[in-house]
């Protein structure tokens, strides 16, 4: 059991010192690996996961398995720990409330609300001048004719709430389209974005600290099949003007949420001749699928960044000291785990799942290359 805890923790800017305790809301690979990345710190964690089988559970020092409704299980387990963070951004709004009654919850309310709402973040976001596709409300027939009217087609309709891996969005290629694609996603309410033809897909990992200080990774390259991602290329072949741009878009973001802990942020990059630009595209206030290349390709993994900052350390350098391509392994791909862990030069991850499913990410490996020796028939 831990000791009792200090309370210096009800401080929302408490520094939690080796032997600490942080808890994590959710129970996937990212807790696993935030798990990991504490115990190298000295500090152990405590899950908290309504399912039966939580892989991060494997690897933490405690766990609860409860609803995340479960206000008096939500309680003991706050009690429990002298932080509490996740792995996940659809966290329930009341669920964090009563979380914030007994522990520092980092990120905090701010950055769940944004997150959770793609009406909410498109807002934040262009009223900070960051830009994205045009977009537009759908709450029923009449404003997604009007939506239609105004962004026009091709484009996609995406449920304000939830979804992920491309669940939750249908796309409208044409006007005739809408009523069908609305109909898909259950009448929800929605945004409607108009289709930006990018270039390419990238994104940037960055991390904002206690005492505000940021760190952010090199941009890389996303290429997805079937709506998951499927490799990360680090980095991602930009100009060095360019690169910058994306750093700094990411870090603005987590500055003007008040951020703390590491964020993923996703973006777009429109040719457009000699002056190519980037938009974002959305963000995620949590480790990310795309940063998963950080734990063999620098010195400080985006999962021990996120665990600095939430236990209000000093963050970490994000250089990368080697080029890296990151493969998810999805469904029946770990069955290959013997080949790939005998292959030079490739770090294999599993994430201790129980069973395969189509879609499901069971692990991934990254490959290593010497930096600025990326091959290039690698990329795309």
């Amino acid at each position: 059991m831990p000791s009792a805890k200090s309370p210096l923790t009800s401080n929302p800017l408490a520094i939690i010192a080796p032997g600490g305790r942080i808890g994590i809301l959710g129970g996937g690979q990212l807790g696993r690996m935030l798990a990991t990345a504490a115990a190298e710190l000295g500090l152990s964690c405590h899950i908290y996961c309504p399912d039966e089988e939580a892989p991060a559970a494997d690897v933490a020092a405690a766990a609860t398995r409860a609803a995340y409704d479960d206000a008096e299980a939500l309680a003991r387990f706050a009690d429990s720990v002298d932080v509490v963070t996740y792995e996940f951004e659809n966290v329930p709004a009341e669920t964090a409330r009563i979380l914030g009654e007994h522990a520092p919850v980092r990120p905090g309310a701010l950055a769940l609300a944004t997150a959770q709402d793609r009406s909410v973040e498109k807002n934040f976001l262009a009223s900070h001048g960051i830009p994205t596709a045009p977009f537009a409300d759908v709450d029923d027939e009449a404003s997604l004719e009007a939506a239609v009217a105004r962004i026009g087609t091709p484009a996609i309709l995406k449920t304000r709430r939830f979804g992920y891996d491309g669940k939750g969005q249908a796309k409208i290629a044409n006007p005739a389209e809408a009523h069908a694609a609305f109909g898909s996603i259950g009448h929800q309410s929605a945004i409607l974005e108009g289709f930006v033809p990018f270039e390419r897909e990238i994104s940037v990992i960055v991390a904002r600290g206690l005492d505000g200080k940021t760190a952010a990774y090199d941009p890389v390259e996303n290429v997805h099949k079937h709506h998951i991602l499927d490799r990360t290329f680090a980095p991602a072949t930009l100009a060095s003007a360019l690169a910058g741009e994306a750093r700094a878009i990411a870090a603005k973001i987590v500055d003007e949420l008040d951020y703390v802990g590491v964020m993923g942020v996703e973006m777009f990059l429109l040719p457009e001749g000699a002056s190519p630009r980037i938009l974002v595209n959305e963000v995620a206030p949590r480790v990310h699928n795309s940063g998963h290349w950080t734990q063999d390709a620098c010195a400080i993994s985006q999962f021990e960044q996120h665990i600095r900052a939430v236990c209000g350390w000093p963050l970490g350098d994000p250089k990368r000291h080697s080029d890296a391509v990151m493969t998810n392994l999805i469904g029946d791909d770990a069955n290959d785990w013997q080949s790939l862990a005998g292959e030079p030069g490739l770090a294999i991850h599993l994430y201790g799942k129980a069973e395969a499913r189509p879609g499901r990410k069971m692990g991934h490996v990254t490959r290593l290359y010497p930096l600025g020796t990326l091959p290039p028939d690698a990329v795309r």
